[in-house]
């Protein structure tokens, strides 16, 4: 069932699987409240969210940049100037050189100008939509670095955890290959055993605590890793030991594509291969002419009393066509340049999707694998646990030696 390979059309996560919908705080399954806590803190110092959100503000400024240009552009002007015509020096007939009186002229004007472009070609709007993409895809990196450290948090703390329950078992087992390891030398002094029994109970014991001294440093690197996921100094971040793991939700059984349809990333690709779409005809708008409507109003004169009455008023208002007629290449370089993004974006995409689906099929395999595992641990557990009964009742019995107890 795990890999049938059936395709649909995503539904956004809606639909009759309605009911096996993950929430958003899916951590919460789990029952662990310092698993909540942590999860908290991680969305508040996490260094790359942050970094995403920034991102998302500046994608967001540019949709709003581009978008202005669909607007007409307001803006009003003023200026005074004193100018000298017909002045300087001449050459007389004597050769001297002689002042010409010329003319100072005043000017100062007062004005209000506005132009906008029609957007016969889309341009304009193309690029509306280029950015809009872009923002979304930001968005959607956003979720999906939000999914990444919540479950890097989890996965990290669960390790924690498991490194800590590792430890109380091998400090158990420490124990008991201790016990065994005076019991041998005690039985080697009283002839009983050898003192090859002896180095083996002592190789058991120094392995074990070798095993507890890497159990410990997998233990402390779990609990640095945690600290940069919550963006704060590893010397500065402590977590209790408890090895105690939370008892795992059940999962629920569903087809990988409904899977892939809750996964952002993959609505972060198919964005950005909308952008570069829309990009393509940006490019191909560039061969066409660009209408401008423009006019100006406002006041002239040369001076500035009676600067604002009407026999100073102008006003002029027209149409400008313009279009490149030679580029070198220019724009045919641009269409292919947004073409090749739009290809590499498609690719992307492409591959985003086979991966997470790689990525969902390995994990409800490992899911599947790990049930079966389970139940044959808790059968071996089971087994040792009357072995280790069946031992005690033989030593009680006098039937074998205490060694055996603990070796069981």
């Amino acid at each position: 069932g795990a890999e049938a390979g059936i395709w649909q059309p995503a539904r956004n996560g809606l639909g009759d699987d309605a009911k096996a919908q993950v929430p958003a705080e899916w951590w919460k399954l789990y029952g662990d409240a310092k698993l909540d806590e942590l999860q908290a803190e991680a969305q508040l110092g996490n260094q790359s969210i942050a970094q995403s959100v920034a991102r998302v503000r500046s994608a967001q400024a540019a949709v709003s940049s581009s978008r202005a240009a669909q607007l007409p552009t307001i803006g009003s002007t003023g200026s005074g100037s004193r100018a000298l015509t017909g002045g300087g020096t001449y050459a007389n007939s004597s050769g001297e050189n002689v002042a010409r009186s010329g003319t100072i002229n005043n000017t100062f004007s007062l004005g209000l100008n506005a132009s906008w472009e029609v957007d016969l070609w889309g341009r304009v709007a193309g690029t509306v939509n280029v950015s809009e993409a872009n923002a979304q895809a930001s968005r959607d990196d956003l979720a999906a670095v939000r999914l990444s450290t919540q479950a890097s948090v989890a996965q990290t703390y669960f390790s924690l955890r498991t490194a800590e329950a590792q430890q109380r078992l091998l400090n158990e087992t420490l124990q008991a290959y201790e016990q065994s390891w005076n019991l041998t030398k005690n039985r080697y002094k009283s002839g009983v055993a050898s003192s090859a029994d002896v180095a083996q109970a002592e190789s058991q014991y120094k392995s074990t605590q070798a095993q507890l001294i890497e159990s410990q440093s997998s233990r402390a690197q779990l609990e640095h890793a945690l600290a940069a996921l919550l963006g704060k100094v590893p010397a500065q971040f402590s977590l209790a030991e408890t090895g105690v793991l939370p008892t795992p939700p059940i999962v629920p059984a569903m087809l990988p594509s409904q899977l892939l349809e809750r996964r952002p990333d993959i609505a972060s690709a198919e964005r950005s291969a909308a952008a570069a779409n829309a990009q393509v005809g940006v490019a191909r708008a560039a061969y066409f002419p660009a209408l401008t409507l423009s006019a100006s109003t406002g006041y002239r004169n040369s001076a500035i009393s009676n600067l604002l009455s009407a026999p100073n008023f102008f006003w002029s208002l027209g149409p400008a066509l313009a279009m490149s007629v030679f580029d070198g290449g220019a724009r045919t370089a641009a269409v292919e340049s947004a073409r090749a993004s739009l290809d590499l974006s498609s690719a992307t995409y492409r591959q985003t999707v086979i991966t997470a689906l790689q990525e969902v099929e390995d994990n409800l395999v490992i899911a599947n694998a790990l049930n079966e595992e389970l139940q044959v641990q808790t059968e071996a557990a089971a087994a040792a646990e009357k072995a280790l009964l069946v031992a005690n009742n033989q030593y009680k019995a006098g039937i074998v030696a205490y060694l055996n107890v603990l070796t069981a």
